[in-house]
């Protein structure tokens, strides 16, 4: 075994590590390990975020995991520990926003979750509008419903359609605005047609 030399700090902080944190020294560690690395932080958080304000709660996310774990063991170095985090809560956020597809909520009993709903009614309503929605879809010719599905509810853009189909984004144009027009008329036309 090799002799280290004595650096007194080194030491110090092992002994602190390897039993349990004390208030004092989890500050001190913090302001000295994890507080200077913030502004690359924010930075990381405001280039991976739609809304922006969202940086400073998710910021404050990572202090509170950080100290939770460093109570019980000082991650070492701090600032891979740190950014694995921040990846991980921005991660879970993501992930937690993801918009569910009209496929996947077409049948709400299917998804296994607590709905927070005002009754049973507004249930019954919602579930009422998907299938008028969905009835509305499969009354488009096939392309142009392909079109409006991967616009509309996937988010895709005119040229990535335009590449999936094989079709001009001139086309694709054509497709939406025809698809729009026709469940437009479908849904809302419905009503009228029916008090004449």
């Amino acid at each position: 075994m090799t002799d280290r030399p004595d650096t007194g700090r080194d030491d110090a902080e092992q002994r602190r590590s390897d039993a349990a944190m004390t208030v004092p020294d989890l500050e001190a560690w913090f302001i000295r390990e994890v507080l200077p690395l913030e502004h690359a932080l924010m930075q990381f958080f405001h280039r991976s975020l739609r809304n922006r304000a969202d940086a400073d709660d998710l910021c404050q996310d990572v202090y509170v995991r950080v100290c939770e774990a460093a109570q019980k063991e000082l991650p070492r170095p701090a600032g891979p520990f740190v950014f694995a985090v921040a990846r991980n809560l921005l991660i879970n956020r993501v992930r937690r926003d993801q918009i569910v597809s009209i496929e996947a909520v077409a049948d709400l009993d299917t998804l296994g979750i607590a709905l927070d709903e005002a009754g049973p009614d507004r249930s019954v309503m919602a579930r009422q509008e998907l299938r008028r929605l969905q009835g509305a879809l499969d009354q488009l010719p096939r392309r142009c419903r392909e079109a409006v599905v991967m616009r509309k509810l996937e988010g895709l853009s005119y040229r990535e359609i335009s590449a999936r189909m094989g079709i001009s984004e001139d086309t694709v144009s054509e497709y939406l605005t025809n698809g729009m027009y026709a469940l437009a008329d479908f849904l809302h036309g419905e009503q009228a047609g029916s008090k004449s």
